[in-house]
């Protein structure tokens, strides 16, 4: 991979351990859709923060900017996009650009 397109995503989740719950569920589910149909997504990642139990951070990393941009279209990901606003309180997106490292 020469160039990639990556970003990160800090999601606020509502402050109640149902809306945790839910939104991780939501994830499984769409991740099930990112693993059989998209090649051009290398890496989506849901991870939990430490003493943050109603924050989740998302690394994604996609062959390049139309890699993402299909994804973007997926009915999985749209259906996520779309559930989880009732989930959530704050989204927090940065877009990242590869200067090094090892792939």
């Amino acid at each position: 991979m020469t160039g990639g397109f990556g970003l990160v995503v800090r999601f606020t989740l509502r402050d109640d351990p149902e809306a945790a719950e839910a939104f991780d569920a939501l994830v499984s589910r769409t991740l099930e859709g990112i693993r059989q149909h998209e090649q051009g997504t290398v890496v989506y990642v849901n991870h939990r923060v430490p003493n943050e139990p109603n924050v989740r951070l998302f690394y994604e990393l996609y062959a390049d900017r139309a890699a993402f941009e299909a994804h973007e279209q997926e009915s999985h990901v749209r259906h996520f996009l779309e559930a989880r606003e009732k989930l959530i309180v704050r989204t927090e997106v940065t877009f990242l650009e590869r200067l090094d490292g090892k792939v």
